[in-house]
């Protein structure tokens, strides 16, 4: 019996294994959207998506973070028909129809509602025991950011107005305990947050609830927004996802989404800003936009704005080009970017 063997043998814990063998490493799921963008937020690669392990979802009020979060819930449900989501609500503000938007079927979502920390703590460690590597389940926390301790809520039924120093010390036991289920057990946490904005002379947008929830998330995004204005008419808003943290993205990375009033997010937007970037689309003139052949350099016809935000736009950039190879160096960790996007894309603030 080989060394390797042998402490395998005796190893207490059953899922110890070789790591090029560990099941922890090779069957790692992950699931893309229909938002090519979203998922090179998440993955650096627009195949990429949704993986096991938590993601915080943090800015200010109406981001539109909990559509963000339902929109890769929803992903996940449609690829796996047996799945079901696990939704732990503290905000109370997702109604029925909310969810059907995303086209998530409510009787595969287990609603449970929640009054502080302790009280997600001790209820989703209980659900994560009993979860097997084989269910397919995905968490989403809507809110942690307005969460209470039992103490806050305690204090405040005894009418004590004594500062509150265990929220954050809540928050990190949670997390800590719950990362490590996460990955055993193949499973997605989306948890919402806010963001609060740093004393100093240039603030910026930092995440609440503590360390812990940066040393425990796979993926942090911050959201910034802006208004998408039609002359003096707001149509929807520019999202940009800011990558605070991120296993596959380099951080502060920056991924521009747009969202509408009437269709909600443009599922094609932010691609634009990358494939000006990359000389793959220019502006032949002011409003105008065409391809470009990489082969000849040939540019195609013009066509405005609204026609970039279409399939029948993209199909030949991404079939005739190295276009989804550009967008991968351009984000992946591991990879050296070719262009800045900085000037292409701004960070926006609420």
């Amino acid at each position: 019996m080989s060394i390797m063997d042998k402490l395998k043998k005796n190893s207490k814990i059953k899922s110890t294994d070789i790591l090029s063998e560990s099941k922890f490493f090779t069957e790692t799921d992950m699931t893309p959207t229909d938002v090519p963008m979203v998922n090179v937020a998440l993955s650096g690669s627009v195949d990429g998506g949704v993986t096991p392990g938590l993601t915080v979802l943090a800015g200010p009020s109406k981001h539109f973070k909990t559509s963000f979060a339902l929109l890769m819930a929803g992903a996940y449900l449609e690829r796996n028909a047996d799945a079901v989501m696990l939704f732990y609500d503290s905000e109370f503000g997702s109604p029925q129809s909310y969810f059907e938007q995303f086209g998530i079927d409510t009787s595969r979502i287990l609603h449970t509602p929640i009054a502080n920390v302790e009280e997600l703590k001790f209820d989703l460690i209980s659900q994560l025991e009993t979860i097997e590597r084989a269910d397919k389940v995905i968490i989403v926390i809507d809110s942690i950011g307005n969460l209470a301790s039992k103490k806050e809520l305690d204090d405040a039924i005894n009418e004590k107005s004594v500062a509150d120093m265990s929220r954050a010390k809540a928050l990190k036991g949670l997390f800590r305990m719950t990362t490590p289920y996460l990955t055993m057990k193949n499973i997605p946490m989306l948890a919402i947050n806010h963001t609060y904005k740093e004393i100093g002379l240039f603030p910026k947008d930092v995440v609440g609830g503590g360390t812990g929830i940066y040393y425990s998330a796979d993926n942090i995004w911050i959201l910034g927004r802006q208004q998408d204005k039609k002359g003096t008419e707001i149509q929807g808003y520019h999202f940009v996802i800011n990558v605070e943290k991120s296993r596959y993205v380099k951080e502060k990375s920056k991924i521009p989404i747009t969202v509408s009033w009437e269709g909600g997010v443009r599922k094609y937007s932010g691609l634009l800003d990358c494939a000006l970037a990359g000389g793959y689309v220019v502006k032949p003139s002011n409003g105008w936009y065409a391809m470009v052949d990489p082969s000849t350099g040939e540019i195609g016809g013009k066509v405005r704005y609204d026609a970039t935000l279409e399939k029948s736009f993209w199909d030949p950039i991404f079939d005739g080009s190295d276009f989804k190879d550009f967008l991968k160096k351009q984000y992946q960790i591991g990879h050296k970017s070719l262009v800045s996007m900085d000037d292409i894309v701004e960070s926006v603030d609420g």
